[in-house]
């Protein structure tokens, strides 16, 4: 399995009442302890990371089916119900502020956990990069406001990140697991999800930017000075913006919407001095943001025609079909097997009678008048 996936969800406002909070708090551990006691601590991790899972986890514990909140509190209920020394995994980080303090929550998980310094600082890096990749190699118009970082005592970890894209109303999930990944900058993730594509995406994790991002370490390493040939400092200018009834063209043009500030620049001689050996590791350097990995692709291409992905890497996929037939008919047998499953599961767990039953009531109004699940407890 490999980095896992992408979703997309319409942003809505307010937040989970108490009497709700405190309930989903309660119902997550029950079912993360029944995972883990039933197939171990690296299964939870899996199913995490899977936005299906995910979504009907979330589902489960009784938050809105569908909203951008649905990470926040469902990965704010788990980081309150999951004691690392119980469970031998932890749930690191979360919005705003809280995500900013990852690194120092891996660096104290040496006090529960018996990991290695060598190992907290590979893990801070694969927070960091991970949030970078999504943040400024996919460039998809959505910024990230949460980062929770997931990580077990053998030291496998998940992420799973949220951006926002307020002007059209949707957030957008990511999804990563350390298991088998072989690459953070080359397709990392499996690439799951809705009907939000956006028109235009420079997507520098695709494999088809691979000479783009080569053609950038080099463009580095030469030094920076030839960029500013290319780019000029106001922005991108378009045909229209030089012709009325008579085409006049300007002594010199910038290269689409890029704008590197002077803050800027020292960034990318700063990337030159250190001479990187890679588009990973180029990618990690403080500052190497959206604008500089930008302005790298689009001279790439012009000097050297080196062709990244404008194509959003999101795809359409869905676990059980359309009521309304699209992208395919509802699989009633399909559908009913995921609900008997998730419902195996909440019988297994050590929930409170009143709980359960509030739960299995729920999953039973999903099914079909002729698959009903039995009424008992």
């Amino acid at each position: 399995m490999k980095g896992t996936g992408i979703a997309d969800l319409p942003l809505h406002d307010g937040h989970a009442p108490r009497w709700l909070f405190d309930r989903m708090v309660k119902l997550s551990g029950k079912i993360s302890k029944t995972v883990i006691e039933e197939h171990g601590t690296e299964e939870l991790l899996k199913r995490l990371t899977d936005p299906y899972w995910f979504q009907a986890f979330a589902c489960t514990i009784g938050f809105d089916w569908h909203s951008s909140g649905t990470t926040t509190t469902t990965l704010g209920a788990l980081k309150i119900a999951i004691d690392p020394q119980e469970y031998g995994i932890a749930v690191l980080g979360g919005k705003g502020a809280s995500s900013r303090k990852t690194p120092k929550e891996i660096n104290r998980l040496e006090e529960v956990f018996p990991i290695k310094s060598s190992t907290l600082n590979s893990l801070v890096r694969s927070s960091k990069l991970a949030a970078k990749v999504d943040n400024a190699c996919v460039q998809d118009s959505h910024q990230l406001y949460h980062h929770s970082f997931i990580v077990t005592e053998n030291s496998d970890w998940g992420v799973v990140q949220q951006g926002m894209k307020p002007e059209e109303g949707y957030a957008r999930r990511y999804h990563w697991i350390s298991d088998d990944l072989a690459d953070f900058v080359e397709e990392p993730h499996l690439g799951i999800c809705g009907e939000n594509i956006q028109p235009e995406v420079l997507d520098m994790t695709s494999r088809s930017s691979k000479e783009t991002r080569k053609t950038s370490v080099d463009l580095i390493n030469d030094g920076p000075s030839r960029l500013r040939r290319y780019l000029s400092s106001k922005g991108q200018s378009s045909l229209l913006d030089f012709t009325d009834e008579t085409l006049k063209m300007p002594e010199r043009h910038a290269v689409l919407d890029v704008d590197i500030s002077k803050k800027g620049w020292e960034v990318l001689n700063n990337a030159y001095e250190l001479q990187v050996d890679d588009f990973e590791e180029l990618v990690s350097i403080r500052g190497m943001g959206p604008k500089r990995i930008r302005a790298l692709a689009l001279v790439a291409d012009l000097i050297y025609g080196s062709k990244a992905s404008w194509k959003d890497p999101v795809k359409y996929s869905f676990a059980h079909g359309g009521k309304d037939g699209t992208p395919f008919p509802v699989n009633r047998e399909v559908y009913d097997d995921t609900i008997n499953t998730l419902k195996r599961d909440l019988e297994a767990a050590e929930l409170d009678n009143k709980d359960q039953n509030r739960v299995l009531r729920k999953l039973n109004s999903l099914l079909s008048d002729s698959g009903k699940l039995p009424q008992r407890l």
